[in-house]
This record gives structure tokens, C-alpha cells and sequence, in this order.
């Protein structure tokens, strides 16, 4: 896969008084891109279920460019930005556009997996490797240490 993205829908209720999205709202549309990004390679809440395994987040930060109202035609697209080799700690970068052409915000979140039995940070199962390799990767994509 080279590229993702996904329409996102303004709601009135992601609004606050000013009829500006919410800042809050951002966040929630980075996690809905990032996880249907992962369902899509493979990495469902059912084989993570099963495995006992799920993503955490460390940081998450959004740099906000450009205003977004109710009307505007959202695509927000989800790149892998780093990993270690073992892929068990990555960074994601998400762009929000609106029209296509406009830059609104952008998201950058420095996540890992977790093992749910044992409440302990825990290395992507080479059953899932091939999954996470799937994602797509940034131009800017490097490979970190742990």
C-alpha cells in the first residue's frame, strides 16, 4: 500500500460556539483514520483481541493550519513516520485536507503495543509483521531505536 486516506464527515456536534471544530474533534479523527488504517492492513480489534495485544499512544500533537467549518469535503491520510526494526514502537504522521488541495492540520502520534494481560509494553508478533509492513510509509520514514 503506498498511500491512505479517508472522507471524513463534519457533524454539527463536532463544533464548538464559534461554529469551529472542536480541538478535541481532531484527535478523535486521527484515531479513526489510524485504526481503520490498521483494520485494513490486518490489524483488527479482533486478531489484537486475540492476540492480547493493543496500540497505546506516549505523545499525540496537532499543529492546526488552516480553519475547518461545517460544509468543507475532509480526506485525512495515514502515513508511518518511524519504527524501530521490530516495529514494536512507531510514529504516525495524519494530514487533514480539506478539497484536496489545503493543508489543515496535522497529527503526529509516538505509539507502541502493548500486552493487555500483562499491562507491559510488548513486540509486534512476527503474525502481525507482514500487517504492519503494510502500512504506508512517509518520504520522510526512518528507522529508530528503542
Amino acid at each position: 500500500m503506498t498511500s491512505y486516506n479517508k472522507s471524513i464527515q463534519v457533524r454539527w456536534s463536532d463544533l464548538d460556539p464559534n461554529f469551529h471544530v472542536r480541538h478535541s474533534v481532531y484527535y478523535d479523527w486521527g484515531a479513526f483514520a489510524r485504526i481503520s488504517l490498521m483494520t485494513d492492513c490486518g490489524l483488527t480489534p479482533a486478531a489484537m483481541l486475540q492476540h492480547q495485544l493493543g496500540p497505546i499512544l506516549f505523545r499525540e500533537e496537532c499543529v492546526f493550519k488552516k480553519e475547518i467549518r461545517y460544509t468543507d469535503e475532509l480526506t485525512i491520510s495515514v502515513q508511518l513516520l518511524k519504527s524501530t526494526p521490530d516495529a514494536g514502537r512507531w510514529t504516525m504522521v495524519h494530514e487533514i485536507w480539506r478539497g484536496g488541495d489545503t493543508l489543515c492540520a496535522v497529527i503526529t502520534v509516538d505509539g507502541a503495543w502493548m500486552d493487555t494481560r500483562l499491562r507491559k509494553l510488548a513486540a509486534l508478533p512476527d503474525s502481525f509483521r507482514q500487517a504492519f509492513e503494510d502500512i504506508p510509509r512517509s518520504a520522510q520514514f526512518e528507522w529508530i531505536q528503542k
